[in-house]
């Protein structure tokens, strides 16, 4: 097991974020792009860090002996301009990662505990995300709570 702590995530943080935010969105590794910046140029996610800080953002970075091994993060997002897992404007959509070859030893679980802990200490009444419903990551969404709410494409809206 790797042996592993969770920080604040920074807005120095960024260039992990944007490199995790790809981990999450090609979690088949098989159809990642050559590059982040190739990723990152799809309309779907080209926007999902931009401003990263701005008030109602907070996340948090793994990391084992300060080098990052995951994040997770949530935003708030208006009807106009949102992800896959928008629900409403008072609701908090979120991501997560795991580098590949730090996946299924509890960090994503640990970094999900603490986003959740964070978000309803600053009175986040609820969250949101989206997952393909073949990502193992579905079953600890479920396992934590998180229930179908309606789906985008294949993929499935949660919320907790």
């Amino acid at each position: 097991m790797t042996a592993f702590e969770i920080r604040k995530a920074l807005v120095d943080d960024l260039p992990f974020l944007r490199g995790i935010l790809v981990e999450a969105a090609y979690w088949r590794s098989s159809k990642a792009p050559a590059n982040i910046e190739a990723a990152l140029n799809r309309p779907d996610l080209c926007y999902l860090l931009t401003d990263w800080g701005r008030p109602g953002d907070a996340g948090s970075i793994a990391h084992s002996g300060g080098t990052p091994l995951g994040a997770a993060w949530y935003r708030f997002w208006t009807e106009a301009r949102h992800s896959y897992g928008f629900v409403d404007e008072s609701t908090p959509e979120i991501a997560i990662g795991v580098l590949p070859t730090h996946r299924g030893k509890g960090i994503g679980t640990a970094l999900l505990l603490r986003l959740l802990e964070s978000a309803f200490s600053a009175g986040i009444r609820q969250l949101s995300l989206s997952v393909e419903p073949d990502n193992p990551a579905l079953r600890l969404y479920q396992r934590l709570g998180f229930e179908h709410r309606e789906g985008v494409g294949a993929a499935h809206t949660m919320v907790l």
